[in-house]
C-alpha cells in the first residue's frame, strides 16, 4: 500500500498543501471580527484534514469501478437533489441543503457535480465507435444533464446549475463530438447569449417586474452591475463597488497580512465565501492574486498531463470534466470582482469556506490520483466494447510520431 501512495503526484498533493495555507488565513482575515465566524478557519483545517485522507482513499481504489457504476451513483445523486428540494433549508438564497445535525448539513447539487463527471464518463465509453451522433449520442446525453439542472434551478442556485452545463460541454468536446456539431452549438449559444443581454438591457424594467412576482429579485440585484450599472440600485452596487475597490487599493504587493481596510471594516460582505478573492488581493496585492492563479495552473497542467498519459477513455474524459469544472468556478468567482461576470454565488476552489464544496473537489482530485495509479491498465475488462481513439489518444499518437520523425 505505501508503495502504491508513494505513486500519488506530489505536485498535486504540494500545490494543495499550499493552497490550504492560503485558504486558513485569508479565512481567518475574513472572519476574526465575526464572533458566529471566529472559528472557521479552524473548521477549515479539519476539512482540509478529512479532504487529504478523501484523496489518498479514493485514489487507491480503480476509477474504472466509479464508472462502472456510475448509473446507481447518477440515482443516488437524483434522490438527494429531490430530497433538497423537497426537505432543503435556505443558505444565502438557496434551498439545497440538507441538515444531518443542527450543526452539520451538506449541499446535494456540489456533490452531483462529480456523480456528473462519472455519469456522463460512463455514457460516452460505453457508446460503439466514431464520433457522437447528435440525435443518438448528444440529446441522450444533454437530455440527463437536464434532469439536474432543472432540480437545482428550482433550489434557486444558478451557479451549480450552470456548472453542469459547463461540466456537459467540456466532456463532449473530449469524447470525440463532432466539429459541426460543436458549430452549431456554439452559434447556438452565441446567439442567446447576446440576444439575452439585448434583450435585458432593453427590457429591463420588465425583466425586473416579472422577477419580483416570482420571487426572483436577486437575480437583477446580481446582473444589473453587471450589465446595466446605471439601473443598478445602491443595494446590488454595494458589494461588487467595495469588492472592486478592496482589489484596487491592494496595489502591487498589498496592504499586509490582516491590514486590509475594506476587509477588516466589513464593507465587503461574504468575505469568508464568495469573495475571499478580495482578501488576497487587497492582503497579498498583485502578486499574492497572481500567485494563487499560478496555482490553479498548475494544478491544472499536472491534471491534463495525466490525462495525456492515459491510455483508456474514460480517464481522459474524467479529467476533461474536472478541469472545465474547476475553470469555470474559478473564472466565475474572480471575474465578478473584476466585472466580466455577475454574481452567481460561486465559491472559490479550495479557497472559499465551505466543507461540501472543498469535500466535492478534494474528492474529485482524488479521482484524478486513481486515473494516475491506474490509467495504464488495458479497459477490456471494465468496458468490453470496442472503442475508437479519444481525442486524447489521438494527440499522444500524433506526438510520438513527430518524436519519431524528429529522430529519423
Amino acid at each position: 500500500m505505501w508503495k502504491t501512495v508513494k505513486k500519488l503526484d506530489g505536485v498535486i498533493l504540494f500545490v494543495l498543501l499550499l493552497l490550504m495555507i492560503i485558504s486558513i488565513l485569508a479565512i481567518y482575515s475574513g472572519t476574526r471580527f465575526d464572533p458566529k465566524l471566529a472559528n472557521h478557519h479552524v473548521k477549515t483545517i479539519y476539512f482540509y484534514v478529512v479532504g487529504f485522507i478523501a484523496v489518498i482513499g479514493i485514489g487507491l481504489f480503480n476509477y474504472k469501478l466509479y464508472v462502472k457504476y456510475a448509473f446507481l451513483l447518477y440515482g443516488i445523486g437524483i434522490v438527494f437533489l429531490i430530497l433538497a428540494n423537497v426537505l432543503g433549508s435556505t443558505l444565502n438564497n438557496a434551498n439545497g441543503w440538507l441538515k444531518i445535525t443542527e450543526s452539520i448539513s451538506f449541499q446535494p447539487a456540489e456533490l452531483f457535480k462529480m456523480i456528473l463527471v462519472l455519469f456522463l464518463a460512463h455514457l460516452i465509453v460505453k457508446r460503439k465507435r466514431g464520433e457522437l451522433g447528435f440525435w443518438r449520442d448528444v440529446v441522450p446525453i444533454g437530455l440527463w444533464t437536464f434532469i439536474p439542472f432543472a432540480l437545482v434551478m428550482a433550489q434557486n442556485d444558478l451557479g451549480n446549475a450552470l456548472g453542469y452545463v459547463v461540466i456537459l460541454v467540456a466532456v463532449l468536446w473530449i469524447g470525440n463530438m463532432k466539429l459541426k456539431h460543436a458549430l452549431i452549438g456554439l452559434a447556438i449559444v452565441s446567439a442567446f447569449f447576446i440576444g439575452f443581454i439585448k434583450s435585458y438591457t432593453f427590457y429591463h424594467d420588465e425583466v425586473f417586474t416579472f422577477l419580483e412576482k416570482i420571487k426572483r429579485e436577486h437575480w437583477a440585484e446580481r446582473i444589473d452591475p453587471w450589465l446595466v450599472p446605471e439601473k443598478a440600485t445602491a443595494k446590488a452596487m454595494w458589494h461588487t463597488k467595495n469588492a472592486g475597490l478592496a482589489i484596487g487599493s491592494g496595489g502591487i504587493t498589498g496592504k499586509g497580512f490582516l491590514e486590509g481596510t475594506s476587509v477588516q471594516s466589513g464593507r465587503v460582505p461574504y468575505t469568508y465565501s464568495d469573495s475571499i478573492f478580495v482578501v488576497v488581493a487587497e492582503e497579498f496585492g498583485f502578486v499574492g492574486a497572481s500567485l494563487l492563479i499560478l496555482l490553479y495552473f498548475i494544478l491544472i497542467h499536472r491534471m491534463v498531463l495525466i490525462a495525456l498519459e492515459c491510455k483508456e477513455r474514460a480517464g481522459p474524459i474524467i479529467i476533461v470534466g474536472i478541469i472545465g469544472m474547476l475553470l469555470y468556478q474559478v473564472f466565475e468567482n474572480v471575474g465578478a470582482f473584476l466585472g466580466l461576470m455577475p454574481l452567481t454565488g460561486i465559491t472559490l476552489p479550495f479557497i472559499s469556506y465551505g466543507g461540501t464544496s472543498l469535500l466535492i473537489n478534494m474528492a474529485c482530485i482524488g479521482l484524478v490520483m486513481s486515473i494516475k495509479l491506474y490509467g495504464d491498465e488495458d479497459e477490456d475488462e471494465w468496458f468490453p466494447e470496442e472503442q475508437s481513439p479519444s481525442l486524447v489518444q489521438r494527440i499522444r499518437s500524433l506526438l510520438k510520431k513527430e518524436k519519431e520523425n524528429s529522430t529519423v
